[in-house]
């Protein structure tokens, strides 16, 4: 259901007083009537949009209930409008009622805009109704006003662990008066969005009930950076082994794995240890990749033994230190 800015559809500020929205809306009447337009389509669309602006705010009651959501509608835009609108808290009883879109105008009113006095300039356009966005803020309206429609989409955002994201979780999840025992799947990332058919609003007038969608947030680990279903992790290797040759213990989500590090590894060299990152959110069988990125360390605490040692290296290397 589409929001209607019935001050735009005037042509009036929304400060506008009574006098301004009715001169506004009789010259909108006067231009688009049926009976001044005969068989023009577009013209008796302009003229139902009128009248139904004028319908909403010329009464001070509904008129005070429209500022209300036009107010709350356009914070929500100042927010993202990220989803969809909730209407349900604005709807109104629907009242039913069948029959079309009829205004009669009253004979001082078709006076003051065509002249002289006689017909009351009643028309009626059929079975189309006044729009959603006026039947479910205001109820009645013709047939339109009881038709089934699905109920509000509810968005929840959703943090999770990147431990959490790599096994799959749960989360209990409130939404209107019920509590729901939600399942994340194995492999979402940040911007992943969850779907729960049929768990948000109740659906209106018989209609099915909206969708509840986790927006899902994966909070930065101590660990590991995640780069899609890649995993990237910085592994200290000393200083003899990055020399000499060895073995380190790197950590991974599914448990410690021992690495062999050639000698003369240099530091920003990088391993690729297959299938050690993040399921494949698609395809949870399948994983990414654990990137290893080497950072030597340097030995602490040296003797003078073996620093004189290094000096002697250095000088063979033909190194002046």
């Amino acid at each position: 259901m589409d929001f209607k800015d019935y001050y735009a559809s005037l042509g009036v500020s929304p400060d506008a007083d009574d006098k301004t929205i009715k001169k506004a809306y009789q010259k909108l009447a006067k231009k688009y009537h049926p009976d001044v337009n005969p068989g023009d389509k577009n013209a008796e669309e302009k003229f139902k949009e009128a009248t139904e602006a004028y319908q909403a705010i010329s009464d001070p009651e509904k008129r005070r209930k429209y500022d209300e959501l036009r107010q709350d509608y356009q914070q929500w835009q100042a927010r993202g409008g990220r989803g969809n609108y909730n209407w349900d808290r604005w709807q109104s009883n629907p009242g039913g009622g069948g029959g079309g879109f009829t205004y009669t105008m009253s004979p001082e009113d078709f006076a003051e805009m065509f002249g002289g006095t006689g017909s009351s300039g009643g028309f009626n356009f059929g079975g189309e109704g006044y729009s959603d966005f006026f039947s479910t803020l205001f109820g009645g309206g013709g047939p339109h006003a009881g038709r089934p429609r699905p109920g509000q989409d509810v968005e929840v955002d959703v943090q999770v662990t990147l431990e959490e994201s790599y096994t799959g979780t749960t989360r209990l999840i409130r939404s209107g008066e019920k509590q729901i025992e939600a399942k994340i799947p194995k492999g979402v990332r940040t911007g992943s969005k969850v779907r729960l058919t049929g768990q948000g609003g109740p659906g209106i007038s018989g209609g099915p009930a909206g969708n509840l969608y986790l927006i899902i947030t994966v909070s930065p680990h101590s660990h590991f950076v995640r780069e899609g279903d890649d995993l990237r992790v910085e592994i200290p290797v000393d200083f003899y082994r990055a020399v000499l040759g060895g073995e380190v213990s790197i950590r991974t989500l599914s448990g410690e794995v021992l690495l062999k590090i050639p000698p003369h590894t240099q530091s920003g060299k990088k391993f690729r240890l297959k299938g050690k990152g993040m399921p494949k959110l698609e395809k949870p069988s399948q994983q990414g990749d654990l990137f290893a990125v080497v950072s030597i360390v340097l030995p602490e605490n040296m003797s003078d033994q073996e620093i004189s040692a290094l000096h002697d290296l250095a000088a063979k290397r033909g190194v002046i230190v």
